[in-house]
């Protein structure tokens, strides 16, 4: 059975998105809290993993917040985690290299 002393504010649907606990107040009595729902934050797009540095945020806060909240300062920052964008930088390098080689090794015959 609910607390009959919390007064209920604004709309009062108990939906998924419009949960509600209870708050005292300063002046001493219980009021509904609406809770907003948490966002799972920004992941990797190679991985899949969580990306550090960046806030949790839903997409309407994302919009608001300043730039240095929702990136970071590197190549692929807001996209790609440290790990996947250090082995796109080898592989790179590495496929650079392996065609130096060859066309070195084709010279030579």
């Amino acid at each position: 059975m609910p607390d009959k002393r919390i007064t209920l504010v604004g709309r009062h649907y108990a939906t998924k998105s419009r949960r509600s606990a209870p708050v005292k107040t300063p002046g001493g009595r219980l009021v509904a809290k609406v809770i907003k729902k948490k966002s799972k934050g920004p992941i990797c797009s190679d991985c899949k993993c969580s990306l550090l540095g960046i806030k949790s945020m839903t997409n309407s806060a994302y919009k608001n917040s300043k730039k240095r909240q929702r990136t970071v300062s590197r190549a692929y920052g807001g996209s790609a985690c440290g790990g996947c964008v250090k082995t796109r930088i080898m592989r790179a390098f590495l496929l650079e290299e392996h065609k130096a080689v060859k066309r070195i090794m084709s010279t030579k015959n």
